[in-house]
């Protein structure tokens, strides 16, 4: 992102390519941008699978997480909301996957979500900019 760009989620910018530079913006549709976020489930942090991080000032998002009990889960790199729409979902339908998720948490659907990941990552599938 360049200098001066707002505090916002992407998402909520009205034209994110105004402030995404070349690099960054190959970076994002990449993944790559993820990479610094394994020291953080080395160090305990995060899990490798689990709702994404919410940002500083998504106070709904942490909020209906809370109401629904996902913010008791590790933060996770991927999770099932991000492999079932990624930046195109709205918050209310994050946290539903979120939920659902928590229900279904297991060492296989978290190496099903891992192979999904995986290769919506390399169709570059459900990444907005």
């Amino acid at each position: 992102m360049r200098i001066g760009t707002p505090a916002v989620a992407t998402h909520l910018l009205q034209d994110p390519k105004v402030y995404l530079t070349p690099i960054g913006s190959f970076l994002r549709k990449s993944s790559l941008d993820e990479l610094p976020q394994l020291w953080s489930i080395l160090v305990g942090d995060m899990s490798f699978v689990g709702p994404r991080p919410a940002l500083f000032n998504q106070d709904d998002l942490v909020a209906l997480r809370t109401e629904c009990g996902v913010h008791e889960l590790v933060p996770g790199l991927t999770g099932w909301a991000q492999i079932n729409g990624r930046d195109e979902l709205p918050i209310p339908e994050k946290v539903k996957l979120d939920v659902e998720y928590l229900r279904r948490q297991s060492f296989w659907f978290d190496i099903r979500i891992l192979w999904l990941t995986f290769v919506k990552v390399i169709r570059r599938d459900g990444v907005s900019h």
